[in-house]
């Protein structure tokens, strides 16, 4: 005798939580028990359909739906009561494949009810209807009724309403003739097809779908004789270029899909192109634009000195060599990382040198003090380490702001503030004013608007404007959650 063993915990710390199973033997399920479980789903109701109101459902298709089957079991029931004759003369032959049953003797003909009342035979609808049997016109009302829950439940929908269609049509055959027999067939016969579009399109259950249709297919083909309509010479195109021009219409509304899909897709994608393209300018005009600022006034310095003062010279072109070498060393490491692939074998080419960050302002600050700006740095509060966007993004704002400081005022000294906060970390850069370089072109505030976007994407603030006391500030605030 087998027994099932006892699970382990699933999850961790307070959230601990054994599972319960059955520690007794284990047993095979019954036939019985099988058959019950593969018929389940025909009484689960099917889910709604994914971006679906239910309550819209509920008041418009239930009702539409209750009309329909409503409609189609009156008139199946209206039809079946005008075309019986009365008499019970036994099955009508004519088919290949009959009712199961043999077919009844032949029986003298009765006169049809009310006939001696009426002159010439001609019996109204009232008495004609009083001669058709109560049953069969509930089982012709249970050919459509089940219509109604086709939503709810396509797969027992279209069972019901196949199964009702089989034995009304055997049970109408056996014992009534009608003056019509195909008038409550093509009745019954759409019912069959608008339930079988239902379990197609409703159903989730798609095994026990396909099942059902391809057993639902081979009963109306054994059975055509007494379930599928004959179409009149008249119907036939129209039966033909009906279910065509569907068919086209489906292929235009997927066709018209694949199109929006694409022009989407190709919508996307320029927006991701034009994204990466506004990181890439952001990106180099945050790298180059500050060392080339650095190399463009130390040149001027080292020109004005040149002849009077060689060794002041020399430093200055000393400093532009080195603000050469940082922004090649930035630059390389930028395309490192946009030339970056998917290959390993390529991954050693690109420079995956760390990003600079605010432990780098230091530096930052020094080299700026080379170009012969007094530059004053505090930091207060206790450094912490920061996630490499927000680190990365606020060296950018002190980078920038001292950039433009030493574009745009000459002459002017500068004092970075680092604040690290519970929450949050504050970079000011203030400047004192000063004249602006000849060689500086006037802003046009890309760079503040690019360090803007940066710190929006982190929830950061950014605030920029001239001071009462004259100068430049540039004040920034990130969060950065308990960091």
């Amino acid at each position: 005798m087998a027994y099932a063993a006892a699970p382990a915990p699933v999850g961790r710390g307070m959230y601990q939580v054994t599972p319960v199973v059955h520690t007794g033997p284990v047993t095979t399920p019954t036939p019985a028990a099988r058959i019950r479980a593969a018929l389940a789903p025909l009484w689960r109701p099917a889910p709604p359909a994914p971006g679906s109101d239910p309550r819209r459902l509920s008041r418009w298709a239930w009702v539409a739906d209750a009309v329909l089957a409503v409609f189609l079991a009156a008139t199946t029931v209206y039809a079946t009561a005008h075309g019986v004759d009365g008499t019970p003369d036994g099955p009508v032959g004519g088919g290949r494949f009959g009712p199961p049953w043999p077919p009844a003797p032949p029986v003298p003909p009765l006169p049809r009810p009310g006939a001696a009342k009426y002159p010439f035979n001609v019996v109204p609808d009232h008495a004609v209807l009083a001669s058709a049997p109560l049953w069969l016109l509930v089982l012709a009302a249970l050919t459509a009724l089940p219509l109604a829950l086709r939503r709810r439940y396509p797969v027992a929908a279209y069972t019901a309403v196949l199964t009702a269609t089989l034995v009304f049509h055997g049970a109408q055959q056996h014992t009534w003739r009608l003056h019509e027999a195909d008038t409550p067939t093509v009745f019954t016969f759409t019912a069959c097809v608008i339930a079988a579009y239902s379990a197609a399109l409703y159903s989730p259950y798609r095994r026990l779908t396909v099942v059902a249709l391809i057993a639902g297919g081979i009963l109306m083909g054994a059975f055509h004789d007494l379930t599928v309509p004959d179409i009149a010479t008249g119907f036939v195109p129209f039966a033909v270029l009906v279910p065509v021009g569907l068919a086209a219409n489906t292929v235009h509304t997927w066709r018209q899909r694949l199109h929006a899909m694409e022009a989407e897709k190709e919508a996307a994608t320029r927006l991701a192109v034009d994204l990466e393209r506004a990181r890439i300018a952001r990106e180099l005009h945050d790298v180059v634009t500050h060392n080339v600022s650095m190399m463009t006034v130390q040149a001027g310095a080292a020109r004005t000195v040149l002849t009077a003062e060689p060794e002041l010279a020399r430093q200055a072109l000393l400093a532009v060599e080195s603000a050469g070498r940082a922004a090649m060393a930035e630059l390389r490491h930028v395309m490192g990382l946009l030339a970056m692939t998917s290959d390993p074998a390529d991954a050693h080419t690109a420079d995956l040198a760390p990003q600079p960050g605010l432990g780098q302002v230091g530096v930052l600050a020094e080299r700026v003090r080379s170009t012969g700006v007094p530059v004053d740095l505090a930091v207060t509060g206790a450094p912490v380490p920061l996630p490499a966007g927000v680190d990365l993004a606020a060296y950018r704002v002190a980078q920038e702001a001292l950039t433009n400081t030493v574009k745009h005022a000459s002459g002017a000294s500068v004092t970075i503030h680092v604040d690290y906060l519970p929450g949050e970390v504050r970079i000011e850069v203030a400047d004192t004013g000063g004249t602006p370089s000849p060689a500086a072109a006037s802003g046009n505030g890309r760079g503040l608007m690019g360090l803007r976007e940066r710190l929006a994407v982190y929830g950061g603030t950014l605030d920029a404007g001239r001071r009462i006391t004259g100068g430049y500030r540039v004040r920034a605030v990130i969060p950065v959650g308990d960091a």
